[in-house]
């Protein structure tokens, strides 16, 4: 019986690092051929620029570029061994987004992805024109149909590469990650093979790219639409699948390793600590800096930190004032110790007194209000900032995506950073990951877990004095941010008038702050960025 051993190859592109991408291409295929006897191997979209380019795409200079990785990949290459990759490519005065097919040193065929995709975080139709045409190649007997992406989610293009005479649909893809979204990719694939009744291959990205990450699982099911082979989430791999020809002549997927599913918790908890990692190792910090206060956001940020980089690239500091709690002291402290960080205190009593100093004057006749609140968190903020400059390690801002939303941070103060690594994370999924995060090895104390959320900007204060419960905000904030259902439609889902229109009203005034907040990696259906864009000035009011 014929074979055909087709090895998915899930790798972290750099984003525009065209020359590095190219050789790990050359060692990936090499690899591949030693290590499981590839005959095909597949990488994900847009491999050798990086996914997603973005305005790299219209540099003059990226068509040469492109050209010449793809004559030393023609050049150095193993052989025997076809390789499907993903790239941008110039032709007949547009751009496309292409996979070519290259074996034995020749470029045997491009395809031209059909379905772009112009929704959430992606605006394809930006840069590139509409293919057109399918491209089905053979190898050792087997048809190959060649899609990108956004193609199989859709029928048209999968039925064109059936009718052309694909045997097996290979599908390279640069598909990032949000809550559900492994689920959803998979139910898709196991439809659309059982609708064209072939098998299909779908090969993913992994690691993160500024407020994207992407979750890798590459897999392979059969025309049944059963799995057949899934690659780990979260890691960088090789992933090979055997085809074997039956009697009637269809190539059937063999059974291999299937990834073990995770639960909801594990895989945000690794979708952040992914983002974080890459975000910092791509852009060349030492590591980083964040202020650790004894409340929960920061006590989660600390432990994706630690895994992200390793205790020894994390420092952590406590910046107390009057009004910073004895508990809040130890619980920070005592975190640090079981996560093994540098850790320092910096009291900030000095400061906020040398400011409010200079302000008396300015400040007379007024009454205290949030003002001097603010002025603690920017003293913080200044601190932060002066370590992060001498030491060489970025900021890592702490605040979560319910805080993000309805405005309640500082900007120059919480809000000064360079990474947010919960930034898309509601208040009451902090809880659950951290409660997550415990159930492997003690990294928060539990104290900091059951305490009730509180600032510590003034004397007893809660953050429930002026917000709803989270339990409740966080259920306005989904239906009003993802959902984008109206502030009546939310009333009349069952919650407070009061509440509801209270909720909106800060979401929608604060998109001022929100536009000057530090990148986070985007993790729910529509995070604050690309997906959602709001004027910052307008006279919208809430309601239907």
């Amino acid at each position: 019986m014929q074979d055909l051993t087709l090895v998915m190859a899930q790798l972290d592109p750099l984003v525009g690092d065209i020359p590095g991408n190219t050789e790990r291409a050359i060692e990936t295929v090499r690899e591949a051929r030693i290590e499981h006897g590839a005959d095909v191997v597949v990488l994900p979209e847009l491999f050798l620029t990086g996914y997603p380019p973005e305005d790299l795409l219209l540099r003059p200079s990226m068509e040469t570029r492109l050209r010449q990785a793809r004559a030393r990949m023609a050049e150095k290459m193993a052989r025997d061994v076809m390789v499907i990759v993903g790239y941008p490519g110039r032709r007949e005065g547009a751009n496309w987004n292409l996979a070519g097919v290259l074996y034995n040193g020749e470029w045997l065929g491009e395809y031209a992805k059909q379905a772009l995709p112009n929704y959430e975080v992606f605006d394809e139709q930006r840069y590139f024109a509409v293919g057109e045409t399918p491209l089905v190649i053979e190898h050792k007997g087997a048809k190959l149909g060649v899609l990108i992406c956004e193609d199989v989610w859709e029928e048209g293009p999968v039925q064109q590469a059936r009718e052309a005479g694909a045997d097996i649909l290979v599908t390279l893809n640069a598909s990032p990650f949000h809550q559900d979204k492994p689920a959803e990719r998979l139910a898709l694939l196991e439809q659309r093979a059982r609708e064209v009744g072939l098998p299909i291959v779908y090969v993913n990205q992994i690691g993160g790219q500024d407020e994207l990450v992407f979750d890798g699982g590459s897999a392979c099911v059969d025309a049944d639409g059963e799995l057949r082979v899934q690659a780990p989430h979260w890691a960088v791999g090789l992933m090979p699948v055997q085809f074997v020809r039956d009697e009637q002549g269809a190539w059937v997927p063999s059974a291999g390793e299937v990834d073990e599913e995770a639960s909801a918790e594990e895989n945000l908890y690794c979708a952040l600590v992914t983002g974080l990692r890459d975000y910092v190792n791509k852009s060349g910090f030492k590591g980083v800096v964040l202020g650790l206060s004894g409340g929960i956001d920061s006590a989660l940020s600390l432990a994706i930190a630690v895994d992200a980089l390793g205790p020894q690239r994390v420092h952590a500091v406590m910046m107390p004032y009057h009004y910073t709690a004895d508990i809040s002291k130890e619980d920070a402290a005592e975190q640090a110790r079981m996560l093994g960080v540098d850790y320092e205190v910096l009291p900030i009593e000095s400061m906020v007194e040398a400011f409010m100093d200079t302000l008396a004057d300015s400040f007379a006749g007024t009454e205290r209000d949030t003002t001097e609140e603010n002025l603690q968190s920017r003293c913080r903020g200044v601190l932060l900032m002066a370590i992060s400059n001498k030491k060489g390690l970025m900021v890592l801002s702490t605040g979560n995506k319910s805080e993000m939303a309805v405005g309640y941070a500082t900007l120059y103060g919480d809000m000064v950073g360079g990474y947010n690594a919960i930034k898309d994370v509601y208040k009451t999924w902090v809880y659950r990951l951290a409660r997550w995060r415990n159930t492997q090895d003690p990294a928060i104390p539990e104290r900091v877990i059951e305490r009730p959320p509180s600032a510590e900007l003034a004397p007893d204060q809660q953050d429930t004095d002026s917000l709803p419960d989270y339990d409740t905000l966080d259920a306005i904030l989904v239906r009003y941010i993802e959902g984008d259902m109206s502030a009546e439609a939310i009333i009349e889902a069952g919650f407070d008038h009061d509440d509801v229109y209270k909720v909106v009203r800060l979401v929608d005034r604060c998109e001022y702050k929100r536009r000057q907040a530090p990148v986070g990696v985007r993790v729910t259906r529509r995070g604050f960025g690309r997906d959602r864009r709001y004027p910052i000035v307008n006279g919208w009011q809430p309601g239907e």
